[in-house]
């Protein structure tokens, strides 16, 4: 009985988030096919919208930043989560330490770290200009201050962060592994460089797809990072869809254009989390089938 009252409590906060959510998603995909411009508007120009933000040079440019740096934030960030895993799990001293050292970038916010990182690698501030006071002139590290490289500095802000919470992930997998099978490879001496290469990969399979989509949302919300970090520069060298959306809808008046951008990352997100998604369910199911 307890049960049923604490669930029809819950009914109408749960009609209002579900409302709210669903509402603002239907709203903006009306709005995509429109011509609002500063404030809505509803009179309907099918899919011109579209057409406009696909021949966008700047749209392009941003796509293919976002593809850049998901690729390589992505496997950055399971590599070296797996690897501090892995490194965790062998019972070191200082284990708890470890993991709040390891965890806590991500307990910063998008903008605190896009800051920092800002500073870091600042020409002049940072340890470039750190470097060069102690007499090492040489040396050069402006990554920020380079159209070709600044992408790849926001790569290293966005890993640094988020390497913490895929560590998480993989060790909680690393727990579930059978000790016994991992003691039997050893007897029959097979390296432990190749169990964790080869063998646990494959147990931990939902723990993995369920960081690549949590990675991959971190992705499409990039927007925070990068306006702490570079805002978009130099030039439009680090603009990603995100920064297209927000420029487009409040500083260019373009609400039309900005949420057709806005449609086509909810698109891009279903399309890469809904088939993880389904297949971690799937693999789950099939290891609560077999017992494994």
């Amino acid at each position: 009985m307890n049960s049923w009252i604490a669930r029809f409590a819950l009914v109408p906060a749960a009609i209002v988030a579900f409302g709210v959510f669903v509402g603002c998603l239907l709203w903006t995909l009306v709005l995509s096919f429109t011509n609002s411009k500063l404030l809505p508007s509803y009179r309907w120009v099918g899919l011109d919208q579209y057409e406009k933000l696909f021949s966008s040079s700047r749209w392009a440019v941003s796509v293919e930043n976002i593809v850049v740096f998901g690729v390589w934030y992505i496997g950055l960030c399971l590599l070296f989560g797996y690897m501090l895993a892995v490194l965790v799990d062998q019972r070191v001293r200082g284990e708890a330490l470890l993991r709040t050292i390891y965890l806590s970038p991500h307990a910063m916010s998008l903008i605190v770290t896009g800051l920092v990182w800002a500073w870091f690698l600042n020409p002049q501030l940072g340890l470039q200009g750190f470097l060069r006071g102690l007499g090492w002139e040489s040396f050069s590290f402006a990554w920020l201050a380079d159209p070709n490289l600044a992408i790849y500095a926001v790569v290293i802000a966005a890993v640094w962060r988020g390497t913490g919470l895929v560590m998480i992930l993989m060790l909680a997998g690393l727990r579930g592994v059978d000790q016994e099978m991992l003691k039997n490879l050893q007897v029959d001496g097979v390296p432990k460089w190749r169990v964790y290469a080869q063998v646990v990969p494959p147990i931990i399979a939902p723990m993995i797809l369920t960081s690549v989509v949590l990675l991959a949302a971190g992705v499409i919300n990039s927007y925070d990072l990068i306006v702490a970090m570079t805002r978009g520069g130099p030039g439009i060298s680090t603009e990603v869809p995100g920064k297209f959306v927000m420029e487009h809808f409040f500083a260019r008046a373009d609400v039309g254009i900005a949420t057709a951008g806005a449609t086509v990352m909810l698109a891009a997100l279903v399309v890469i989390a809904a088939p993880l998604l389904y297949l971690r369910s799937r693999i789950s199911q099939r290891r609560g089938a077999t017992g494994g």
